[in-house]
């Protein structure tokens, strides 16, 4: 079997993991309502247990990741497959209720975090630079069918078998894949260990310049925006849409399973234009997308055609994902291979701190508004704001070939807050 063969067999054994990813978030929403009828939970009680799931997510996707300068990523994510199955499996037990409910939930989101900072820089391990565009936005796709797949599939297990069985579903996939990975993972040819000596001589990038070079701040912030609409259309788009455009929840819900979709169209889509290109996307284009996004969240908050916030929804607005892709090749770009996990690391604890506060900001707004439809007004030209301005900042700061050479060489970023606090050395050893 040739390299590029099993490079792309890693890619869609890793598009598996974050199905499983995704469908083990999306079974307690699923399950909502039966598993509320049957363990007597109050609504608060029941929105305590979901958000139990973020108790340490964002920790976990900062820490994990410090793991792959020492411990082999196929390691790493057998690991969290097993500890996914080991917080979904418990809830079969027939005694299983609140306290195990919200035990598990932390657990789960322990497990989950670090999934796609590490799922990244190892399948990074397996492509060249220039070739990471498309395999990375495949990867990233597996949220888009994670929600699509899991919905119906996951709806018929509870109707046929009960919301406890919803559970034992996504943990035995869990398991599933494991075993699979436990057989067939390795690690790729451009991996740290692969090429390069974990000696003194080991040229390291202090972290501090990378976290303060305008590549990784830009990406972290637009990631930051589009996970920011992600997680606010996940959670209260189904609502605004029977509440404010008059659709039957059936028809809302096709129209969330569609746009999931339209999302990964669009990674898979531009990760096809960009692998034509001989360079990595830049910023001016990326930029570009985000603001052309903007304008559509705008539009979609004051327009009251329904069929043009359907239309929206499906194309412009879903634009705004393509920083989801270009931010973990970018981040991986202008750092070190030994680096890549830690610095993709952070970059996933950046926008996953949107997946709490922009749920929580959004049902405020809606909440504290003169009129339902007044607060998703504001909530969405809101998300419209943030997606313009670091956008914008995208356009100027999203440099990962010049970053990259910068860091490389030991430059200083002239326009970036490392001058300000000095220029570290090229290289250290520790």
């Amino acid at each position: 079997m040739t390299q590029h063969t099993t490079a792309w067999r890693t890619t869609w054994a890793l598009l598996g993991f974050m199905l499983v990813n995704f469908a083990d978030k999306a079974v307690m929403g699923l399950a909502a309502q039966p598993i509320m009828d049957d363990l007597g939970l109050t609504r608060e009680q029941f929105g305590t247990a979901s958000a139990a799931f973020f108790a340490l997510f964002s920790v976990s996707a900062l820490a994990v990741p410090y793991l792959t300068r020492n411990v082999r990523t196929t390691v790493l994510l057998l690991v969290l497959a097993l500890l996914w199955a080991a917080a979904q499996l418990p809830m079969l037990w027939a005694a299983a209720g609140f306290g195990t409910l919200v035990a598990t939930r932390v657990l789960l989101g322990a497990a989950e975090g670090p999934a796609t900072p590490v799922a990244t820089h190892h399948l990074h391990g397996w492509f060249e630079q220039r070739e990471r565009t498309l395999p990375t936005a495949v990867l990233l796709t597996g949220g888009a069918a994670g929600v699509a797949v899991a919905a119906p599939t996951l709806t018929l297990v509870i109707d046929h078998f009960g919301w406890r069985w919803a559970f034992g579903a996504v943990g035995l996939a869990g398991l599933a894949w494991a075993g699979y990975w436990a057989l067939r993972g390795a690690e790729g040819p451009y991996a740290p260990d692969a090429h390069e000596s974990t000696g003194a001589d080991t040229v390291v990038v202090p972290y501090r310049r990378i976290l303060l070079s305008g590549t990784w701040l830009s990406a972290a912030l637009g990631a930051f925006a589009a996970y920011w609409m992600l997680s606010a259309n996940l959670t209260w788009m189904p609502d605004y849409l029977q509440e404010v455009a008059g659709l039957s929840l059936r028809q809302a819900g096709t129209v969330v399973t569609v746009a999931a979709l339209a999302n990964g169209v669009v990674l898979v889509s531009h990760g096809l234009l960009a692998r034509r290109r001989s360079r990595p996307p830049l910023g001016a284009g990326t930029g570009a997308l985000m603001c052309l996004a903007a304008g559509a969240v705008a539009l979609f908050a004051v327009t009251d055609a329904v069929w043009l916030k359907v239309l929206l929804m499906l194309g412009p607005m879903a634009l705004a994902n393509v920083i989801m892709t270009v931010a973990q090749t970018a981040c991986a770009r202008i750092t070190p291979a030994p680096q890549r996990g830690v610095v993709l690391g952070a970059l996933a604890f950046v926008y996953a701190l949107a997946g709490v506060l922009s749920p929580l900001a959004v049902g405020r707004v809606v909440d504290t508004a003169a009129s339902v439809e007044a607060g998703y007004r504001a909530a969405f030209l809101l998300t419209a704001a943030l997606l313009a301005v670091t956008g914008l900042l995208a356009v100027w700061r999203l440099r990962p070939e010049r970053d990259g050479q910068r860091l490389a060489d030991g430059a200083p970023d002239p326009d970036g807050p490392s001058s300000v606090l000095g220029a570290a050395p090229q290289a250290t050893s520790g």
